[in-house]
């Protein structure tokens, strides 16, 4: 029996998506990226933000035609639309056989047995979201290979106004760390050259079982490991970053001098109104904090903008921020009203056209600095990790640390220097000779 695994959203339930793979196969099932082999569909689904749920639901009509003209005998729906939405699933759209929510993905194996001998339709959502899970060493990776990421907490605590995640994910979980620590060790073993932390929030790992935020150890016993050349953190809320966390990031060389910092707005009204705990000063005394200790630290944030109650005076003081700060990375999105979120019920909805208005300002300013930053790279040396070649262009793709993986830029490397055949997950020194809108272009620097 082979499945067509479907993995939507974000890396954190990719790497959930990873568990239910090796699960499966262990199993003795069989995957395809082949709809005409499938026999199975399993889709890992995703319901952070509308466009998100739109996407979901339109791969799950997609899998039902597969059933319709096809070998689909069962399609499965997991994760965080099967968590929130069960009971509707179930009622509008039929094509589905069984639902199996966030916290019960282990069962996996069970669902699809229960499914291929026609035991009726099949729910598989614990009620207890805040349930632990964790599974030693079951994982499948599915990236190159050259990087992977480590997911070290589950859920969140925060309850910005705006948001479903504790709804749908639970309170926040850490793993213990002696298991992040072996998974780590196998990953190396496996090849791995950069780990990649995630969670819901990075900053606060551990406060939940250690007491204490234990991030800055955990990263002091990862890069301990042999293999990683790389290790990078993403989704660090800025009013968590402490003295601790900065002073591992510039002692630790594996460590990539990069953070991802979710702010979504710089207006202290709206900061307020989304149930953030940190103001614009705090914003901005943070941004400086860590360029002064580590001047080529590459900074990314995510904006919303059209949040009930944003006027046009909170659009310029939003703009001028961005000006101000230059990140090198931003993405921006237009508010998304969630059922069951406060936010949902505030009065003064922005209208969907002047949120996208905003978000287009917001966009075409930060263009410019991306631009702007990318040239000023030109003439700097730096490591590179090879991702791929093109060879009728004469070029490798590869990343710098300033680069996270399927969103941020990427550096062209000429290959006339290059001694040998690069291979993915090799490293490179070199020097940015150009740059190309958001990307730069670069070359080898000659060994003596």
């Amino acid at each position: 029996m082979k499945i067509l695994f479907i993995s939507l959203g974000c890396d954190k339930n990719l790497v959930d998506s990873e568990q239910m793979i090796a699960l499966l196969r262990k199993h003795g099932y069989e995957f395809t990226n082949d709809d005409a082999e499938a026999d199975i569909v399993v889709i890992n689904s995703c319901a952070f933000i509308n466009d998100a749920k739109q996407e979901s639901i339109e791969t799950i009509i997609d899998a039902g035609e597969l059933k319709q003209n096809a070998n689909v005998k069962c399609i499965i729906v997991a994760g965080c639309l099967a968590q929130r939405y069960s009971e509707q699933i179930k009622t509008d759209l039929p094509e589905v056989d069984a639902i199996v929510g966030t916290t019960a993905f282990d069962k996996i194996v069970e669902v699809v047995d229960e499914v291929l001998e026609k035991k009726g339709y099949v729910v598989e959502c614990k009620e207890d979201i805040d349930r632990s899970l964790y599974l030693q060493g079951e994982r499948s990776i599915t990236t190159t290979g050259n990087f992977e990421y480590l997911k070290i907490a589950e859920g969140c605590n925060k309850r910005c106004t705006y948001c479903a995640i504790p709804d749908i994910r639970g309170k926040y979980r850490s793993v213990p760390m002696e298991k992040l620590i072996s998974d780590a060790e196998d990953l190396a073993e496996r090849g791995v050259k950069e780990l990649i932390l995630v969670a819901q929030e990075t900053t606060v790992y551990g406060v939940d079982i250690y007491g204490k935020k234990s991030l800055p150890e955990l990263l002091r016993k990862l890069c301990r490991i042999e293999g990683f050349k790389w290790i990078r953190i993403l989704y660090c809320y800025p009013e968590e970053i402490d003295d601790e966390l900065i002073k591992v990031m510039k002692e630790e060389p594996k460590i990539c001098r990069y953070l991802d910092l979710p702010i979504q707005h710089a207006c202290d009204k709206i900061l307020k109104r989304m149930g953030r705990r940190t103001s614009k000063s705090e914003l901005i005394s943070i941004v400086e904090k860590l360029r002064a200790a580590m001047p080529d630290i590459s900074l990314r944030t995510t904006l919303i903008t059209g949040f009930p109650g944003e006027d046009e005076n909170d659009q310029k003081e939003l703009v001028q921020f961005v000006k101000d700060m230059r990140f090198d990375r931003l993405g921006c999105f237009t508010y998304s009203p969630e059922e069951g979120t406060p936010a949902a019920e505030f009065p003064d909805q922005v209208e969907e056209e002047l949120k996208e208005a905003r978000k287009d300002e917001i966009m075409q300013l930060q263009q410019g600095i991306a631009f702007a930053n990318a040239e000023a790279m030109i003439g700097k040396e730096l490591d590179v990790m090879i991702e791929g070649r093109i060879p009728e262009e004469h070029v490798y793709v590869g990343r710098t640390y300033r680069d996270a993986p399927n969103i941020d830029g990427m550096i062209f490397i000429d290959d006339a220097n290059v001694q040998g055949e690069l291979m993915t997950g090799d490293f490179v020194r070199a020097v940015v000779t150009g740059s190309d809108e958001y990307d730069l272009v670069g070359e080898v620097i000659a060994e003596d």
